[in-house]
């Protein structure tokens, strides 16, 4: 299945226009539609009423939230008026407590998310991670997640199929075909495979049988854990074979363990400088 919607959720006031570029030049690759929806966030009211909140106060910073969003909306228009994509620009004002739903309600109608890495921008460390999550979860969608300064790429050529035999990783595979198909070289990379697991004799062999049905030409590399977090063996492999980009499941775990502990995909949207393609 081709991605026939995409779709972006912005809530920076800084938003580059580069990132804007690229995704109008993704969805006229796809001959997609590209949906940007522009959010302004009141970080004041957290989602629900109480007594304590003064309603002047609760006006302005709305009244400032909405300015955001249309600070937001117009830069997108002004960039994608530019391109030969078919696209759309709406805004959104939520309190910050109801991002997730917002970003859910929106997201569940696409095929693909494309977002800015929740990590080392202008905007708040917890709304974009109430965004990610928000495409993740409630909308159930594939998400490609773009470092600082990196152009989403239609086609890569060098794929790193991170692979750990959990239906995480399987629902990233399916969603990630349309990029496999196209692909020049696409490594299924098993990091420390268990002694004992299914395909003990056979790390990837079966995934390797499922993608060559799709016409995907997959080769299998088995690495050892030689340094102390997963995300460090997986990206050192992606910078020795040159990668465009990775495909990973994302959250194996609960997100409260996750929150507190880390886990591999907070590690790998915090580390990588390649695009990071993730579904739950």
């Amino acid at each position: 299945m081709a991605f026939a919607t995409l779709i972006t959720h912005l809530a920076d006031p800084e938003t580059k226009p580069d990132f804007l570029q690229s995704l109008a030049e993704m969805a006229e690759t796809f001959d997609a539609h590209l949906d940007v929806v522009c959010h302004g966030i009141d970080r004041l009211t957290p989602g629900f009423q109480y007594g304590g909140v003064d309603p002047v106060m609760m006006q302005r910073t709305m009244q400032a939230a909405g300015d955001d969003a249309k600070s937001i909306a117009a830069t997108a228009r002004g960039m994608l008026e530019k391109s030969n994509a078919r696209w759309s620009v709406e805004t959104s004002v939520n309190p910050i407590g109801n991002i997730n739903r917002s970003v859910s309600m929106r997201t569940r109608f696409s095929d693909l998310a494309v977002l800015p890495t929740p990590y080392g921008g202008q905007n708040s460390q917890l709304e974009a991670e109430g965004i990610l999550e928000g495409a993740l979860f409630g909308g159930q969608s594939p998400v490609l997640v773009l470092p600082a300064g990196v152009a989403a790429n239609p086609t890569p050529e060098r794929v790193i199929l991170a692979w750990n035999e959990s239906p995480e990783a399987m629902n990233a595979v399916r969603a990630a075909l349309p990029f496999l198909k196209q692909a020049r070289s696409v490594r299924v990379t098993v990091i420390d495979p268990p002694r004992h697991g299914q395909d003990r004799s056979d790390p990837g062999g079966p995934l390797s049988v499922f993608l060559a049905r799709h016409g995907v030409k997959a080769e299998i590399d088995v690495l050892g854990k030689s340094l102390p977090r997963v995300c460090d063996v997986l990206l050192r492999h992606a910078n020795d074979k040159d990668a465009d980009m990775i495909v990973m499941g994302a959250y194996g775990h609960s997100r409260f363990r996750e929150a507190i502990l880390g886990g591999a995909t907070r590690d790998m949207l915090e580390e990588a400088k390649l695009p990071i393609f993730m579904m739950h």
